[in-house]
């Protein structure tokens, strides 16, 4: 049976997996039904998931041992997995509209895992209006992080509406990598290690620099360089427990786009601008807007192109979201800032010293919930945004279209809420998941997020639109 362990980030969700943390994560794929699908098109996709019985990483990896998860945590092949346990079917009420959807989805992510089993699974939704249906895969963080799930996701979903024939995600192999006999091997896996070990000599130096810079960012007020505990307290960072809210949102990609050039921006910086705009309204709302400015902790990819491994790839950036600034193309600028700032700072950093950096920076967080004070003390940060990009071309399930791919990540203790896009085709793709107790209402920040949308927009787009026709006229 092959083994696994995992490296100290994948190890690190299982140290603060709990009951009312579970750490998994998920995607939630919208389909429209073919127009030609018979009456029995979910009992024929069941009877071809019962057909395909093989099984590859990482979905046939379970723990080496449940009960000693957080001890030295290796992962075992399993492929005697019980398919009818980790697919199921379920339905809406039909006509299934957004609300029902949304509160389907915040119960089962509110569910942990079993890890006496491989931990995921996949539940078929029915009875969505507009003749849909709906995948909602989940799998638990330290199998895999987004941009690894996303570009799995591109390799085992057919392109074409005619392709029937793919078989389910599970059962798709990796790509091909090349054969090494036993020697080639063993020289390879010494190398690795020494390789290993020299870089974490090398990685001394540049850790010692990055965390100076850090200090003295933190004591300097007019540094922009987002550094770990500058966040203020807010009712975002408290106590959570297990039971979630969910809410999408979905956008045209080139709307983004054309904001972001005419804003000499990039898209992520919209996307942080957007979600600032919504939260300070959010927050103004409950009489609860801190007068500093929260801070957001965006996961960065680390993931070579051609990776297709499992696992986790990413390191962080925190940012200011400048939501103590009322004008939104002045908050667009201060996040900007800010967000060049902390890349700058995390290039400076070669590759060998990469993931020691990201444990040094993100040890705070996971010390707080190791040792149960997240949520009881300053936040590290006050917000996770993720930005995954994802495939650009159109997907398809047995002869559907996929129309939306949402994300659905993780809220711990201290952070209870987390908001997650990930582009597809031609739009962008929102999935907002929070404490169902901690934050009531929180729709309304999915809402809003559009609001602050139209605002950037007619602050940016349509001054300029009126300046041009002036121009023409004179």
């Amino acid at each position: 049976m092959k083994t696994k362990r995992l490296n100290p980030m994948d190890a690190s969700w299982l140290h603060v997996e709990s009951h009312d943390t579970p750490m998994h994560v998920a995607g939630l794929m919208v389909f429209e039904l073919p127009k030609d699908a018979p009456p029995d098109y979910f009992q024929r996709m069941f009877a071809m998931f019962r057909e395909h019985r093989e099984f590859y990483p990482p979905w046939n990896r379970r723990l080496r041992s449940a009960r000693l998860k957080t001890l030295a945590p290796a992962w075992v092949e399993d492929n005697d997995l019980d398919i009818e346990y980790h697919v199921r079917l379920s339905a809406l009420p039909w006509p299934g509209g957004e609300r029902e959807f949304g509160q389907l989805i915040a119960r089962l992510h509110s569910q942990s895992l079993d890890f006496t089993r491989p931990p995921w699974e996949c539940t078929v939704i029915q009875g969505l209006e507009g003749a849909r249906f709906a995948l909602y895969i989940k799998i638990h963080h330290s199998l895999i992080d987004g941009v690894g799930a996303t570009r799995m996701l591109a390799r085992v979903l057919p392109k074409s509406p005619d392709d029937l024939e793919t078989p389910p995600f599970w059962a798709v192999p990796p790509p091909p990598r090349p054969e090494l006999d036993s020697a080639a091997a063993a020289v390879r896996a010494a190398g690795g290690l020494l390789g290993a070990v020299r870089g974490g000599l090398r990685s001394v130096p540049d850790l010692a620099r990055a965390a100076g810079e850090l200090i003295q960012a933190a004591r300097s007020p007019d540094d922009t360089l987002g550094t770990p505990f500058r966040a203020p307290k807010s009712i975002l960072n408290g106590r959570i427990k297990g039971s979630r809210r969910f809410a999408t949102q979905i956008y045209p990609i080139e709307r983004i786009k054309r904001l972001a050039k005419a804003a000499e921006c990039t898209l992520n910086d919209i996307v942080l601008a957007i979600c600032s705009g919504s939260l300070r309204r959010f927050l103004k709302e409950a009489n609860a807007l801190p007068a500093k400015s929260l801070t957001v902790g965006c996961p960065v990819s680390v993931r070579p192109k051609d990776d297709q491994e499992q696992g986790n790839a990413i390191s962080f950036i925190i940012a200011n979201l400048a939501t103590d600034i009322a004008d939104p193309v002045k908050r667009l600028e201060a996040i900007r800032t800010s967000v060049l700032r902390a890349k700058e700072h995390l290039q400076s950093l070669p590759k060998h010293a990469i993931q020691s950096y990201t444990m040094m920076l993100m040890g705070p967080y996971i010390a707080q919930l190791v040792t149960g004070l997240g949520g009881r003390t300053r936040p590290v940060f006050n917000i996770t945004i993720s930005n995954v990009p994802g495939p650009q071309q159109t997907l398809y399930f047995r002869g559907a279209r996929m129309v939306a791919n949402y994300p659905v990540s993780l809220v711990t203790h201290g952070q209870a809420i987390n908001i997650t896009c990930q582009s597809y085709a031609d739009t962008l793709d929102f999935g907002f998941v929070a404490c169902r107790d901690t934050l009531p209402h929180m729709q309304r920040i999915a809402v809003y997020t559009g609001e602050a949308l139209e605002e950037l927009e007619a602050a940016i787009l349509r001054p300029r639109k009126r300046r041009n026709t002036v121009a023409a006229i004179d």
